[in-house]
């Protein structure tokens, strides 16, 4: 079941070293805590995002045997989530271990140093090719603890945890200005996998832990500057659906951006001129057919590569993902839990090398390719990167074996 803290305070909720990664919620980030299995998995959910394009972020807790917890890929330590991770501690045993999932995404890599500072009886273990930008500091310059932090042996059954979780870590893909790198752990006993940005599953309906602040969503939902926030289910729905694509394209084929003298005469008319609603600042044009797009984008709900990785990061090195992949499928899994959106989703190794399958499109072996409309601006930004040669040319598709 989902549990919160229902706060008296803003304190509960409040993330004052926000300004190191300044996305909303800013200063204030509330957490959903949900049990998967029983008294075994927990996922604590936050959310965060650029102009109310707001995703879910998530934590995952394992219990251990006979006691401790392990962390995976922490977030915000705020007074509410700490509460939440020590009520499970006085059930069942200190936060033992924590897990650094990633070596390149940066909203989840700031939480881990003040997290580990918070539960100081815990060993952190991070991805190996930790790097950072646009300099490469030392990993105790980026606030992990100097003494208790490790890189995960190579071999997984010189792990600690070796007993009770199995882990495997994607062999670096050099992208240009650094590697990309993460590392899927498996609980054996809940027959569970856990991943941070390589598979998602994207719900029709909004996640459950933007029900805490619909805001975002309703700000999305409309059609025009002058249109009111109104919220029920269905703006919800279409606020969520909308904010999907533009998080996974950026820019889908079916919105046009108004000028600037467009969006400041619609903006004297808006019904809110107050700075939450960016002063009636409102750029977007959704044009007849997003709803199909936002369809393809869905795939029912199935288990699949996130766009932005499928066009800019994997296929850089796709022999690589495909190893790592064929690895992850020999454990048997029943259900996925990924940082991002949907979770967990109920999906076994078949589902995992199903989704994966998109590496070996002919479309990945040709960047003037476009795998369909919506792609197009992800394709614009490989084609600017290739020709400042900031980024790696895609890998040829004979090299997956």
């Amino acid at each position: 079941m989902p549990t919160s803290l229902a706060p008296d305070y803003r304190r509960d909720r409040a993330w004052p070293l926000w300004p190191v990664v300044p996305l909303y919620p800013y200063g204030q980030r509330p957490t959903l805590r949900t049990e998967v299995v029983p008294d075994t998995v927990w996922t604590f959910d936050q959310f965060q995002g650029i102009f109310y394009v707001v995703v879910p972020i998530r934590m995952t807790v394992v219990r251990l045997e006979p006691q401790g917890l392990l962390v995976y890929s922490p977030v915000a330590p705020t007074p509410e989530c700490l509460a939440l991770v020590q009520e499970l501690e006085q059930k069942f045993g200190p936060v033992t271990y924590i897990i650094l999932s990633t070596v390149t995404g940066i909203e989840h890599k700031a939480f881990v140093g003040p997290f580990a500072r918070r539960f100081p009886q815990a060993q952190v273990y991070v991805t190996p090719n930790q790097w950072s930008f646009p300099l490469n500091l030392p990993l105790p310059w980026l606030g992990l603890p100097r003494d208790r932090t490790h890189l995960l042996p190579a071999i997984s059954a010189q792990a600690p945890f070796a007993d009770q979780v199995d882990y495997a870590t994607l062999s670096p893909i050099d992208l240009g200005l650094g590697p990309f790198g993460e590392t899927a752990c498996f609980h054996r006993a809940s027959r569970t996998l856990l991943v941070t940005d390589a598979l998602v599953s994207i719900s029709a309906e909004p996640p459950a832990v933007l029900d805490l602040d619909a805001y975002p969503l309703l700000f999305h939902a409309r059609d025009t500057a002058t249109d009111p926030i109104v919220d029920t289910p269905e703006n919800r729905r279409k606020g969520w659906q909308r904010i999907a694509l533009f998080a996974f394209y950026f820019r889908p084929s079916t919105l046009d951006v108004a000028t600037t003298g467009e969006m400041l005469e619609e903006a004297k008319a808006s019904p809110d001129r107050s700075r939450r609603n960016y002063f009636g600042l409102y750029p977007f044009r959704w044009q007849p057919g997003w709803q199909q797009s936002f369809q393809a984008l869905h795939k029912h709900g199935q288990l699949q590569v996130a766009p932005i990785l499928q066009t800019l990061i994997f296929n850089r090195g796709p022999e690589e993902v495909m190893t790592w992949a064929q690895h992850i499928a020999t454990w048997q899994f029943e259900q996925i839990i990924p940082a991002h959106l949907q979770a967990p989703i109920l999906a076994g190794p078949t589902q995992l090398l199903e989704a994966f399958q998109v590496l070996t499109s002919p479309a990945y072996d040709h960047p003037q390719t476009i795998p369909g409309a919506d792609f197009g601006l992800l394709q614009q930004i490989e084609a600017t990167l290739l020709k400042a040669r900031i980024a790696r040319p895609r890998q040829p598709l004979e090299k997956i074996s």
